[in-house]
């Protein structure tokens, strides 16, 4: 795609992207209002999306062909 008809993040480099997402982040918890993670949040999300990743896996050997 040419730069002309990107817009917004995509027209942007990886490196500003990044300064433009640091920058948001700091603000954020200099203001207070950042999720801060708890190790029992990590653990349930974790535990969620070992879940989904197992369920896909699971699903796709299911749909291909071979031995059965």
């Amino acid at each position: 795609m040419s730069s002309e008809k990107m817009q917004g993040w995509a027209k942007l480099t990886p490196e500003q992207r990044r300064a433009i997402s640091s920058a948001g982040g700091k603000a954020a918890h200099a203001k207070g209002t950042a999720h801060r993670w708890t190790r029992e949040q990590a653990i349930e999300a974790g535990r969620k999306g070992g879940a989904v990743h197992a369920r896909k896996m699971r699903d796709r050997a299911e749909t291909l062909p071979g031995d059965q």
